[in-house]
């Protein structure tokens, strides 16, 4: 047993977690399921894999379990496949694993890999079936056994694991890496946000180096000759690892640049250093050593990371791989720099990326999502209190968590006292707090954007995985100031994604194995249908959604998971799913809907579901002439009375709702309802007579029409 609280207590908070999860839960879920997600979260956040995707399989013989997998990632290009099996400890205490038990479940997760790279195993599944897709991808993709670099195998437990296991073998001619994820390696995510990737050149051969005192205490520079057999090396081991978690992708050979790279390796590798303008890369911890002739070579680099020149690095290695070339006599300069103060390190590497990066153009929000309209979001999260949920008193509140580890920061700060932890976990609950890859997920899947016939926002970018949605979500949907309306609006649409993920279910007690791609096409698909007119306010008042809402959701989706499954060219509509042409399609189709059944969530226009008993001209014209006094007064001047009224203490809050809701239909040029133009007209007269701080803007106006 380890000697140390901290981990006892990260062991234990986890513990806590997974438990306040399950009960928090559909049926179906169980412990190992939402371990796995909360591991496959943590190592997504520390850019160790990408666009991970829960999902079970097992394969029984005569002699027990031949395979098992509780998740993958298939990165993009398919470049490198995550595969992922679980051991998961229930107990409260902490204790070991043994290395049998270890080298098993890796074992059965190299047979899975086997099994589906078979073509015969994809054909003893259904299509039904959580894995059938990957199975599918991998079997029948020509550009998966072109592509495939490396297999990542992971043993995601909360047991801790100490021995020595197998780094690494070949199946079915693949390279399958194997790493361990115990209660440790997570407990250290935890605390440094990522695991550093270490390299130790006395191992793989001679770097030549030169260094230059700065003459600042801030960084150290050093100018090395990398040879490209020790680069490619490096980048099959780690892949997109190095290159400042996962800043970008390989571009393949499509670029004038990149094509450019492959010829010089191909037909002139001699020259190769003379031609390529090298790499820029990172460091925490650079350590030398003396050469035999004279000058230092580079020994051991910790924390290395390439922030310019990651197609570089992938042209050597695909070529070499791919086109056989010959890559020996191929050199390339490597400038690196050590960061020696940790709290500018995140800053530093990311102004290093944006200059030096000078070929295929990276952008800023590529590089950080540490922005001014995150933290000011942030702010909005802890200020603002969420009304309280039909038969409960207490105010609670949607914690934003902008950096992770926010939400578990703030907790233990509230000291170990049950009572304390107890009062901010009721006014904090769990399941309402929400990080930035999440709140990308709903608002990308709320509000498609377009610009000039381009569509740049739509539910596929939410199914091609967080970190590109993210980016697609910094690019095209975050305001630069989000303000009190826009969080209530986003809250909103959280409480619908999360009620159509639960409404969906989780196998086998499901809809299907769709609900990463049914959930946010569904509710893409209903915001165009009624037009955005959905009152996001009154979603954000009622802190819930109905059972009648819960009924449409269900049946939609039911129509949407069956249009997508058997529309999707080869059965592979997970990746049909990402492409705009399956969001075109489905968005195109005419799903029965009953919008009756959420009439009261409804911006009504034109009266809608109401029943109008105007009996005489004489009464349509009175109406008429009071639509147009509330209209003239504008949506602007209708945002400044609902503010005004819900800082008056005295006054009721339904004339700050009515004016919000007035405000919202003036600017997006919906119809008002009778009484609320009725209302209106009460609330102008109100203004008048009592609001000296209104007044001068709102009185003339109403006095010209009385």
């Amino acid at each position: 047993m380890l000697e140390n609280n901290e981990l006892f207590r990260f062991y234990s908070n986890l513990q806590e977690e997974i438990k306040y999860s399950l009960l928090a839960e559909e049926e179906g879920a169980n412990p190992e399921q939402i371990f796995t997600d909360i591991a496959l979260t943590m190592l997504a956040d520390a850019g160790e894999t990408e666009n991970s995707r829960t999902c079970y399989d097992e394969k029984l013989s005569k002699r027990g379990v031949e395979h098992k997998v509780n998740g993958y990632a298939l990165h993009e290009n398919y470049e490198t496949l995550d595969l992922f099996i679980t051991i998961y400890n229930a107990e409260p205490e902490l204790t070991s694993i043994a290395k049998t038990d270890v080298d098993k479940a890796l074992t059965k997760l190299s047979k899975f890999f086997l099994n589906s790279v078979n073509k015969s195993y994809v054909n003893e599944i259904e299509e039904s079936s959580e894995i059938f897709d990957l199975a599918n991808t991998l079997s029948n993709i020509p550009d998966v056994k072109r592509n495939l670099v490396r297999v990542n195998a992971f043993l995601l437990t909360n047991f801790d694991f100490m021995a020595d296991f197998k780094s690494s073998q070949m199946v079915a001619g693949y390279p399958v890496i194997y790493r361990i994820i115990d209660i440790n390696y997570l407990y250290n995510l935890s605390e440094k946000s990522r695991i550093p990737i270490e390299i130790d050149f006395q191992e793989l051969g001679t770097v030549p180096c030169i260094s230059k005192e700065t003459g600042s205490e801030g960084y150290q520079s050093y100018l090395a000759i990398i040879p490209g057999l020790i680069l490619a090396y490096i980048y099959e081991i780690y892949g997109l690892r190095l290159l400042e978690q996962n800043v970008r992708s390989f571009l393949q050979f499509t670029g004038k640049i990149n094509r450019g790279i492959k010829n010089t390796i191909l037909t002139e590798p001699h020259m190769f250093l003379a031609f390529n303008n090298g790499i820029a890369a990172t460091a925490e911890e650079v350590r030398l050593i003396d050469m035999p002739g004279g000058g230092k070579a580079i020994s051991f680099i910790k924390d290395f990371q390439i922030v310019n020149g990651g197609q570089t690095t992938a042209a050597i290695y695909h070529t070499w791989k791919n086109s056989g070339a010959k890559i020996a006599d191929i050199y390339v300069q490597m400038k690196l720099t050590t960061i020696e103060n940790p709290d500018k390190f995140a800053d530093t590497v990311a102004r290093i990326a944006e200059y030096a990066n000078t070929q295929n153009r990276i952008s800023l929000s590529d590089l950080s999502s540490n922005r001014e309209s995150l933290i000011l979001f942030e702010q909005l999260s802890r200020n603002i209190w969420a009304p309280p949920i039909a038969g409960e008193s207490i105010q609670t509140r949607w914690f934003f968590e902008r950096a992770r580890g926010q939400y578990k920061n703030e907790r233990n700060r509230q000291g170990f006292t049950p009572s304390r932890r107890k009062a901010f976990d009721l006014r904090n609950p769990r399941n309402q707090m929400f990080n930035k890859e999440q709140l990308a997920k709903y608002i990308n899947s709320y509000q498609e954007i377009s610009k000039n016939n381009m569509l740049l926002v739509g539910p596929h970018h939410v199914v091609r995985g967080s970190q590109k949605n993210f980016a697609q979500f910094l690019h095209y949907n975050l305001p630069a100031k989000p303000n009190e309306l826009y969080f209530q609006e986003t809250v909103a649409k959280a409480i619908i994604f999360k009620t159509c993920e639960k409404v969906y279910g989780i196998s086998p007690n499901s809809i299907g194995d769709m609900r990463y791609i049914t959930v946010p096409y569904s509710i893409a698909w209903l915001t165009q249908f009624v037009s955005a007119r959905l009152d996001l306010y009154y979603i954000w008042k009622k802190q819930s959604l109905s059972n009648d809402f819960k009924k449409l959701l269900y049946s939609l989706m039911l129509q949407i998971d069956g249009f997508i499954r058997h529309h999707a060219p080869g059965s592979l509509y997970g990746e049909w799913a990402k492409k705009e042409d399956c969001w075109l399609a489905a968005k195109g189709q005419h799903f029965k809907v009953d919008l009756t059944l959420i009439r009261e969530y409804m911006v009504i226009e034109n009266n809608r579901f109401n029943e109008s008993d105007d009996s005489s001209r004489a009464e349509l014209s009175a109406k008429e002439m009071k639509n147009k006094k509330i209209e003239e007064v504008g949506a602007d001047k209708w945002r400044t009375i609902f503010l005004w009224y819900k800082n008056r203490k005295s006054t009721s809050l339904y004339f700050a709702d009515l004016a919000y809701n007035i405000s919202r239909k003036l600017r997006n040029s919906v119809s008002l309802s009778e009484k609320e133009i009725d209302d209106g007209t009460i609330i102008l007269e109100d203004v008048a007579r009592s609001s000296s701080l209104l007044q001068d803007r709102i009185k003339p106006l109403y006095s010209e029409h009385k």
